[in-house]
């Protein structure tokens, strides 16, 4: 029986060097995938709701087993990290993937056929696949760095979206039944898209949608700048440390250590010949 740390190793993110681990976070990362199929259909099927009770007690089978590990996750042997454990972030995201399909395990669940209604919450699954793709983890720590930017960012275009609402909506009213439409018809000029179900006929409303158009433009590719800016510097700094960490392995040991090794060598050579 495996003892609970080196389950804990097993289940966590795979080192380079751990091929059980490797493993295990592939047919996690096939399990997500295959959970979603049924979201695809609007009818269910045997076959679908089979698939969605195999992936469901697989999901179950791991939350437990991190729930039971948790003391490792937080290097704490107080029975408090088991308490704080269902708390944190991917273990609610893991929990709110469960909980919408429980009622396809077994029909004795009927209190929980409520959360039928929440059936779209299964789409949380696609986060799990952050604890297993390095790849995204990248990325998640590129919009947690970059957070201060994006959020400037954001402040400017909702600020202008307003902004922009407000003067369409008082040059064209008759365009425009209520302030929601406008800041509607804001944002989706605002990020180029332009459903076209809303236009300004006054010289004065296109004029400004002329200038939104522009604005939008600009806005719209800042993000996309500072996304990808991040990313290759945590690149380049991932691959700093990798390079650091192979020049530690293959590095000689030091002239001094060379010299205590040969000492201690010659003593037991004497020692021995002593005897």
């Amino acid at each position: 029986m495996l003892k609970r740390k080196r389950i804990f190793e097993v289940i966590e993110v795979a080192a380079e060097e751990d091929r059980i681990s490797a493993v295990y976070d592939s047919f996690m990362l096939l399990c997500i995938l295959l959970s979603l199929i049924p979201l695809v259909f609007k009818e269910t099927t045997p076959f679908l709701n089979g698939l969605d009770k195999v992936c469901v007690a697989v999901f179950i089978a791991d939350y437990l087993l991190r729930w039971s590990t948790a003391d490792y996750k937080y290097n704490s042997a107080s029975p408090l990290s088991f308490a704080r454990y269902p708390f944190s972030f991917m273990a609610l995201v893991d929990l709110l993937s469960i909980l919408p399909s429980l009622t396809v395990l077994n029909s004795g669940f009927k209190v929980l056929r409520v959360l039928r209604m929440f059936r779209a919450l299964r789409v949380f699954r696609v986060l799990k696949a952050l604890r297993y793709s390095r790849s995204l983890r990248i990325i998640a720590n590129v919009l947690r760095r970059s957070k201060e930017s994006l959020l400037a960012v954001g402040t400017l275009a909702v600020g202008y979206i307003l902004i922009s609402a407000l003067v369409i909506f008082n040059a064209e009213p008759d365009s425009f039944h209520n302030f929601f439409e406008a800041v509607y018809w804001s944002t989706v000029l605002l990020t180029t898209v332009g459903f076209g179900d809303i236009t300004p006929v006054t010289t004065i409303g296109r004029t400004i949608a002329i200038f939104s158009s522009i604005f939008g433009i600009a806005i719209v590719a800042l993000p996309s700048g500072i996304i990808t800016a991040g990313y290759m510097r945590e690149l380049e700094e991932r691959q700093a440390e990798e390079e650091k960490e192979r020049g530690r392995e293959n590095s000689p040991r030091p002239h001094y250590l060379n010299r205590f090794l040969h000492r201690e060598s010659g003593r037991k050579k004497d020692s021995e010949t002593e005897l």
